[in-house]
């Protein structure tokens, strides 16, 4: 309990957010989520891409070089920042490693995610395959029958060029992403499992580990309404 009043603060109140692996699809959304809040926004990611420039082009300060001298000077203030990572940063990154002994509030994007997800009436999309068209569509219906929603998507939707749609919050979408048991994390009301198939094994190592972390995931669900595939 005491966890999860420590994360509202973080995602209310602290103002500054730093993004470790800023350029990641999951974590871009998230930065654009927290700018749209008015929420002071930079971050840290290895090489530029079409996103870090579009993430630059609405006022969220990135670099490139793993530099702890590189991180803007309000976000080293350690009451008023807190830093969201992904799995996919290695364990000897500076940065990372400076932000732990420092003490900062820190996060896995997932835990981020799922923050959000327990406030907010939640369709959670997984599969290892076709979660991500499954999840633009579902977002660009509701969207389009007038829905107060968030969408984090797990690709840039060609008809909003975003994967973050924000139209208000009472309804989230959201790609939950089986990736390092990422999703669960996540909070549905109602969740979809599109496909399930081999994959991630780095992380599973076997295959009924994997389908072991579905059938958790499907246990979430709030209203025990799971929409599958067959």
């Amino acid at each position: 309990k005491k966890e999860l009043e420590l994360m509202d603060k973080s995602l209310k109140d602290i103002q500054h957010k730093y993004f470790i692996g800023i350029g990641g699809i999951g974590m871009s959304a998230l930065a654009r989520y927290f700018k749209f809040l008015g929420k002071n926004v930079a971050g840290y990611d290895k090489t530029p891409s079409q996103i870090t420039t579009d993430l630059s082009a609405i006022g969220i300060a990135i670099h490139f070089e793993d530099d702890v001298a590189q991180i803007p000077q309000e976000f080293l203030n350690l009451e008023e920042t807190m830093v969201v990572y992904t799995p996919a940063i290695p364990k000897n990154h500076k940065e990372l490693t400076f932000i732990r002994q420092k003490g900062f509030v820190l996060k896995k994007r997932a835990q981020v995610l799922g923050a959000i997800s327990r406030d907010v009436y939640t369709l959670a999309v997984a599969g290892t395959h076709g979660k991500t068209t499954t999840t633009a569509i579902l977002a660009h219906l509701l969207k389009e029958s007038g829905a107060k929603l968030i969408a984090f998507l797990g690709g840039i939707s060609e008809n909003y060029n975003s994967n973050l749609i924000l139209e208000g919050n009472e309804v989230m979408v959201v790609e939950a992403d089986e990736f390092d048991r990422s999703f669960l994390q996540l909070h549905p009301d109602i969740a979809a499992i599109t496909s399930m198939d081999a994959d991630h094994l780095d992380i599973y190592e076997k295959a009924n580990a994997l389908e072991a972390s579905f059938i958790e995931f499907s246990k979430k669900t709030k209203d025990h309404l799971l929409i599958r595939n067959g």
